[in-house]
C-alpha cells in the first residue's frame, strides 16, 4: 500500500495578485522537489503540468488542492518537515486563509492507484465527520509518523 494525502488551502487573493506572488513563484520549485524525492509516487497536476493551481474546488480558483501519493509515511514526512517545504509551510499565513475546518487528510491506497480529487474530498469529509480511522486520518493516527511531533510548525490561530 501507498500513502495518499490531500491538503487544501484557500489563497488570500487571486493567483495573479502580488500578495501571493512569492508562493505562486515558488510552486514549481516545491513540486519539482517533491517529484525528485525518494518515495514520491504521483501528484495531481493541472493541464499544463505546473501543479494544482488550475484545479478549483466548488468553482473557486483560490482553493489550491495538493493531492499526492507516497511510498510510505517516512518519505512523505521527510519531504514535508525535512526540506525547504517546511520554510514555505511556516509562511502559510501570508498566502492562505486560516480555514476553520480540517483541510488535511491521508489514507492508504493500493500501489498504482491515483486518487481523484472527488475521492480525496470524500476522505476529508469522512475525517471531519468521524475523526481519525483507518479510512481517513491525520499525522497523529500513524505510529510510524514521528517527524510531525518534533518538526511541525507553530499553529496558525483563527482570528
Amino acid at each position: 500500500m501507498h500513502l495518499a494525502e490531500l491538503n487544501v488551502g484557500r489563497l488570500v487573493a487571486p493567483q495573479d495578485d502580488p500578495r501571493v506572488a512569492d508562493f505562486m513563484g515558488n510552486l514549481d520549485k516545491l513540486n519539482g522537489l517533491a517529484k525528485r524525492m525518494p518515495g514520491f509516487v504521483w501528484m495531481m497536476e493541472g493541464e499544463e503540468g505546473a501543479g494544482n493551481t488550475d484545479t478549483s474546488i466548488d468553482g473557486d480558483p483560490q482553493f489550491i488542492p495538493n493531492l499526492s501519493v507516497w511510498e510510505s509515511v517516512e518519505t512523505l514526512e521527510t519531504y514535508v518537515w525535512g526540506t525547504i517545504h517546511k520554510q514555505f509551510y511556516e509562511r502559510r499565513a501570508e498566502w492562505f486563509e486560516v480555514l476553520g475546518a480540517m483541510h488535511f487528510v491521508m489514507w492508504w491506497v493500493p500501489e498504482g492507484h491515483k486518487p481523484t480529487l472527488d475521492e480525496a474530498l470524500a476522505r476529508l469529509e469522512h475525517l471531519k465527520q468521524n475523526g481519525d480511522s483507518d479510512h481517513a486520518f491525520g499525522w497523529s493516527h500513524l505510529r510510524e509518523a514521528t517527524m510531525h511531533q518534533t518538526h511541525r510548525c507553530r499553529e496558525t490561530k483563527v482570528a
